[in-house]
Order: C-alpha cells, then structure tokens, then sequence
C-alpha cells in the first residue's frame, strides 16, 4: 500500500535541504504521487474552468498542504476530497485573492524561494509573480524527480500488475488478428481490451509498426494509414501500455502477417537476443549508457546497427516516459528500483521491423523484467 504521509515528509525534508518554502504541484503526476489525487484522462482539446491556474497543491516547508479548486473541479471531478484542506474558487470569486490568503497562511513573502510544478500555466507563474514580485522561482521537479525515480516495493506491485493486464491485452488481441484488417482494427481492439481487463486508460496512444514491401515506417495511428489494409507479408509492431493504479504500463511484440522469410526470423531473434543483453545489463552500479551499449552491441554485431534508430529505453512509473534514459551519453548511475523500458528494434523501412519491449526492475545482478510471456513470433497464416 502506498503511504501518502512518508512521501510527504519526504518531500518536505527535501524542501527543507533545499532551502524551497513552498511548492505549488498543480492537477499533475507529481500531486498524484504526493496525495493519491488522481489525474484524469487527457483531452484533445483543452477544457478551462473560472480561476483553474490555482487548481492544484501548496506544499509548506513544515505542516499540511492547502489544495485550492474551482468549484466545478471540486464538485464535479474531485468528490470533496476528505482529509484535505480544501478552499474552493467560487464561479465569480477572485483566484488571485485566493491565491495571496493561501500565501498569507503560510506566512510567505519577500524574497521567497518557490517552486512550481514544471508544466504549471504560465498564468500561474506571471500570478504568483505578481504577488511575490521579490520570490526566486525554481522547478518542483529538482524536489521531486529524484523521490520518484526509486520505485519501492508496493510502486513495484502496482506495475506488475499493470504489466498482467497489458499482456492479458494483447493475448487476446492475437485471437482476434486476421489478414485484411486496419490499423483502426487494431487499436480498437487493443484499447477495448484494456478496459476489459482492468485498466484504466491506455498509458499513451496506442500504436503499430506495420513493416514490409508495401509498407512504409509510419505511425499507424495517423489518419491516413488507419484504413489501409493489411495484407501479407508485413510485420506488425505492437506498442502500447495500460495505466493502473496511477502508474503506466508500456509494452511491445511483433507479430507477422504471412509466411516469414528467413532473414526477418534471423533479424527478430536478434532482437530478443539483445533485449536479453540489456536486461542483463540493468544492475546497480553499472550505468544507462553501458546498459545501452550492451544491448546495441548485439544488434551491431549482427550487421543491423544501422537499423536501432533509437535509445534502448526510458523511465517510467506514473508517468509513461521519465527520466533517466537508456542511451548513449547519459551517465546516470543505476540504483535498485529504478524502472525502465527495454525495447531494441530493427527497423528497415519498405522491408521488415522487429521490437521488443517490457518494463524491467534494475536489480544487484541483473534486470526484473516484469512481463515475461509470448516471446516466441506469433504467425497469423
């Protein structure tokens, strides 16, 4: 179970060694991880409410937070939020005068050091300026960036979890697949039984890799390549995660469409061979960029580096991309409990196209990867 006050103390301790005030999280990953205040599901077009550049969390150095919220926020989408200090925005009431009480509570002025939630709304930032024209404003992320980047045994618990419904996904997506279908058949399919079996959302867009002599690398997901059919040979790259529990799941396999020749199962063993090579690779003291090297050395020596266009892997935990990455020039020590995506791919566009990928736990001797199954090429005859 995650404990909300260890985090805050936490935080707090880190303010505190940082000289920070007071920290403002707005609706974000970040008040996620402090409070269990969820997110919700991100809109293609933005939705505003009256005074919503308060919405969010003033952290103090010492003592409980202070959550402001318009009131549609507060009665419609947060549900009261019991055990919070909660001041709601009324319709027509002044954010800004909110803003300065919330202030004033805390007994911040002058030169204060604040920091704000790093994709806070610039009406936020020129607000608070405003009422605290003296304040040295810095990034909540150098607070809680390193906090996160340690998954704990619970946060572990959360993702492997998201890791069985994502793979329960795709199984049975495979029973479903069959020559002349779209990529919109497809990822219907794929964010249906998500949800069917348990997730929230899907952790980012749901996408497909379709590869082979009549088909190009492009992201399957735009709109003029969702109703294109798909007929053999071509190669069909999955890439898509759930969310549970707050926390993003991403995930990947190729599947092929017709009778593979020998070249793409020579090429797709590569590929597990050197996601094998970096999940070895992911154990305390070694380094991202090592980690990397590992896994790309597999692929080079096959003769296809040219084809792994891209950094091994990247963090992840609530959010589906986090920092540090797998690649080249990054020289962050690996610590137990950090998490990341390991998933090489060969990709050769108008001929073929190979990935792996799985969420993996760095541990003392070597990687945790957290799904496992259906490694073998799956042929849809």
């Amino acid at each position: 179970m995650i404990n909300y006050s260890t985090r805050l103390q936490n935080v707090q301790q880190a303010m505190a060694a940082a000289r920070i005030d007071l920290m403002f999280l707005n609706m974000s990953t970040n008040l996620q991880y402090l409070t269990g205040i969820p997110r919700d599901e991100p809109n293609y077009g933005n939705t505003i409410y009256p005074g919503e550049w308060l919405a969010g969390a003033w952290i103090p150095q010492h003592g409980a937070p202070v959550l402001t919220v318009p009131r549609m926020l507060a009665d419609f989408h947060l549900g009261g939020l019991p055990g919070f200090d909660v001041r709601v925005l009324p319709d027509a009431g002044d954010p800004a005068q909110l803003a300065a009480d919330v202030l004033a509570t805390f007994g911040i002025r002058g030169p204060a050091q604040v920091a704000v939630e790093d994709r806070a709304w610039t009406e936020f930032v020129l607000n608070l300026q405003r009422l605290l024209p003296e304040a040295a404003l810095s990034q909540a992320s150098t607070i809680m960036t390193p906090l996160r980047r340690i998954k704990d045994a619970a946060e572990i618990d959360v993702l492997r979890k998201a890791g069985e419904i994502t793979e329960a996904a795709y199984v049975a997506t495979l029973g479903q697949l069959k020559h002349g279908m779209s990529n919109l058949d497809l990822i219907t399919e794929v964010n249906y039984q998500l949800r069917k079996h348990g997730a929230r959302t899907n952790s980012f867009v749901t996408s497909f890799y379709n590869m082979g002599a009549n088909y190009p690398f492009d992201f399957a997901n735009r709109e003029e390549v969702l109703q294109i059919p798909l007929q053999p040979p071509v190669s069909i790259s999955f890439d898509f995660g759930a969310v549970y529990g707050g926390y993003c799941y991403d995930f990947g396999r190729s599947v092929f469409f017709g009778e593979p020749d020998e070249e793409y199962r020579r090429v797709y063993d590569l590929v597990m061979a050197a996601q094998a090579a970096g999940i070895a690779a992911l154990y305390s003291g070694n380094t991202c960029e090592q980690a990397d090297a590992a896994a790309r050395q597999v692929i080079v020596d096959g003769g296809y580096g040219f084809a792994f266009r891209h950094r091994l892997g990247h963090g992840i935990g609530m959010d589906v991309h986090e920092t540090p990455f797998l690649t080249g020039g990054d020289t962050t020590g690996l610590q137990e409990g950090m998490c990341f995506t390991v998933e090489p791919s060969i990709f050769i566009p108008h001929r073929l196209g190979a990935r792996v990928e799985d969420v993996v736990v760095v541990r003392a001797d070597g990687g945790e990867a957290l799904t496992t199954g259906y490694r073998t090429l799956h042929v849809v005859a």
